[in-house]
């Protein structure tokens, strides 16, 4: 596969904090965006950010969650923004725009995770909608201020999930395909691992370089909102008497340790220079041999590592690209 997609020699590694990554970072000056940067790991995110000296921004669609989370943080703005009303992104990036500010961190955290079939007012799927092209919207609309920075990074918060499905460009929205949560779950962390390829590629130029990455299996967030306890249990998150398993050598880890390649992407002086990768465990990942593609399951999230050739495919990289520009103007 791809020459990037190699470990660079991290010295941090799965059990590694997000506040021992940017330890000895300085943030000041700096101004940072975090998507869902008021729960789970991207509260944690957004934490460690201002404990570095950032000023971060928080969009949120729910105001009120928002206020409460971040009450003991300041430096911290929170402003409106909902990832499945155009409206409300254009709304966002132009007020940010407005103020001739750069933009040095822009963090893609914000997510949905194998939901009951529901769509946008286009009538797009919502984890896609939600997962992938709210985001692809969010950094076109933001791109003056990210090339203003002169050295901005890109991190968007992808999955293990995505080795259950590659991006289906003749069916994205499942119009004629019966729906499956985990496939459009799959299809949407696949897209945001395309999208980090082929915006790293056109951001180059500019000192705009962008990262994806998998967190982790962490059970502390939002995401698990629509599992039960028999679809927990098959990711492995439980042991047999329903307790939460810490094990960061398996992908299971505390929030503190699923924000760190988060933070690690966004801050890390080892990845100046280099970008369009995937990461895990605050270090690059290896693609997954060809021999070992198939047969996935979701129990596979903590015995298994690295990222699916279908997802560094640079084609389909930039396939990803004509086809988001096609859906963000209403075309399927």
């Amino acid at each position: 596969m791809t020459p990037l997609q190699a470990p660079i020699g991290s010295r941090f590694g799965a059990a590694s904090t997000a506040e021992e990554v940017v330890r000895g970072v300085d943030l000041s000056g700096k101004t940072a965006i975090v998507t869902g940067g008021y729960a789970g790991i991207g509260l944690e995110t957004t934490r460690t950010l201002r404990l570095a000296g950032a000023r971060v921004i928080v969009p949120a669609r729910d105001q009120d969650k928002a206020r409460r989370a971040l009450a003991d943080l300041p430096g911290v703005d929170i402003e409106p923004m909902d990832l499945l009303d155009p409206a409300a992104i254009d709304g966002f990036a132009a007020s940010f725009l407005a103020r001739g500010e750069p933009l040095h961190l822009l963090v893609n955290n914000a997510g949905i995770m194998a939901c009951p079939l529901a769509r946008d007012a286009r009538g797009y799927e919502s984890q896609l909608a939600t997962n992938h092209l709210g985001h692809f919207q969010l950094v076109e609309r933001l791109w003056p201020a990210l090339r203003r920075a002169a050295g901005a990074r890109v991190v968007c918060v992808s999955s293990w999930g995505h080795r259950l499905s590659p991006f289906v460009f003749d069916d994205p929205n499942f119009e004629r395909r019966a729906y499956d949560r985990w496939s459009a779950y799959g299809q949407s962390k696949t897209a945001n691992i395309l999208f980090a390829r082929a915006l790293d590629q056109r951001g180059r130029p500019d000192g705009v370089r962008a990262f994806s990455l998998h967190p982790g299996a962490i059970v502390d967030t939002d995401l698990k909102r629509h599992l039960s306890d028999d679809d927990l249990r098959a990711t492995g998150v439980f042991d047999e008497h329903g307790r939460t398993i810490r094990d960061p050598s398996r992908q299971l880890k505390t929030l503190a340790q699923g924000a760190a390649t988060t933070v690690w992407c966004a801050t890390s002086p080892q990845l100046d220079g280099l970008g369009g990768v995937y990461c895990e465990n605050c270090e690059v990942a290896r693609p997954v041999p060809a021999d070992q593609v198939d047969a996935w399951k979701l129990d596979g999230a903590t015995r298994t590592f690295g990222v699916m050739p279908h997802a560094i495919d640079p084609a389909a990289a930039e396939r990803l690209w004509t086809a988001s520009e096609a859906l963000l103007r209403g075309q399927s």
